[in-house]
């Protein structure tokens, strides 16, 4: 919002503009010769391989042993974890079997039967010689 007692100016932008021009004076060649020679290299030259050998130890250990050096040979340990089973006794119940004696007053009724057996000794006549008596007793229960 412009008042009325303000004078407006209006301003000029400049702008630069920069071109470049090539200019070509005259033509330049450039061309590369190749020579070679012989020369002997006395080197001595040093190699080296590695061996490789598996052995099989199979013996059981507490922990995983260290890489060792000897000599020239680094020994490097491989290891498993196994599983092993076993058989274990687990006593797993008891069973106890106790016997218990009591004593108890029984009562019955029970009926006894007596017998008595005589025997007679009859003579030529017909008379009786001695006389023998027995007795027998037998128990029924019902």
């Amino acid at each position: 919002m412009v008042m009325q007692d303000e004078l407006s100016i209006p301003l000029h932008t400049e702008q630069l503009t920069i071109q470049r021009r090539q200019t070509v004076t005259g033509v330049v060649r450039v061309s590369l010769q190749t020579h070679t020679r012989d020369q002997v290299v006395d080197e001595n030259l040093a190699s080296e391989r590695v061996e490789v050998e598996r052995v099989a130890i199979g013996r059981i250990v507490d922990s995983i042993p260290a890489v060792r050096e000897e000599g020239d040979t680094t020994i490097i340990p491989v290891v498993e974890e196994i599983v092993v089973t076993e058989k274990r006794l687990v006593l797993k119940e008891e069973i106890r079997l106790t016997r218990v004696r009591t004593s108890n007053l029984y009562r019955e009724t029970v009926t006894l039967r007596d017998q008595q057996a005589n025997v007679e000794r009859i003579g030529a006549k017909g008379s009786p010689i001695a006389s023998d008596t027995t007795t027998n007793s037998t128990a029924l229960v019902s």
